[in-house]
């Protein structure tokens, strides 16, 4: 997205928001040499099998160009994981795919871990493109 699409920031909103409504801010720093990480251990979905809930930890880094991912928006659209079934792998593309689509950075990287159910931790990291 190439302009602010929405704002959320120091407004009130009903809920969560889609992948299409993800607000970024403009970044006029592209030469610099910055990263930009959004950590939580409250990102939450459930297993599409078995309907168990399961919790995750994100860890996202980027390289931005010319957009900021706004920090609400984010946490709207994180939010609205925890009403989806997804596979710990999945998921972690699927941030990938939509965040990218969203601020159009120079790299980017998704570092998800879904916590220990039935004994495993899952880990899962994907980047784009070579973050």
């Amino acid at each position: 997205m190439s302009d602010i699409k929405a704002q959320f920031l120091g407004h009130e909103t009903p809920g969560s928001i889609e992948a299409d409504q993800i607000a970024t801010v403009p970044w006029s720093h592209e030469n610099s040499d910055a990263t930009v990480e959004f950590t939580t251990d409250e990102l939450t979905a459930f297993c599409p099998v078995t309907s168990q809930p399961d919790f995750y930890s994100l860890k996202l880094t980027y390289r931005p160009k010319k957009q900021l991912l706004e920090s609400k928006a984010m946490k709207l659209y994180l939010w609205g994981f925890r009403d989806k079934g997804a596979f710990a792998e999945d998921l972690a593309a699927t941030l990938l795919n939509d965040l990218v689509g969203a601020c159009e950075p120079e790299w980017m990287e998704v570092d998800l871990t879904q916590k220990v159910r039935g004994g495993l931790q899952i880990r899962t990291v994907v980047k784009h493109p070579g973050g």
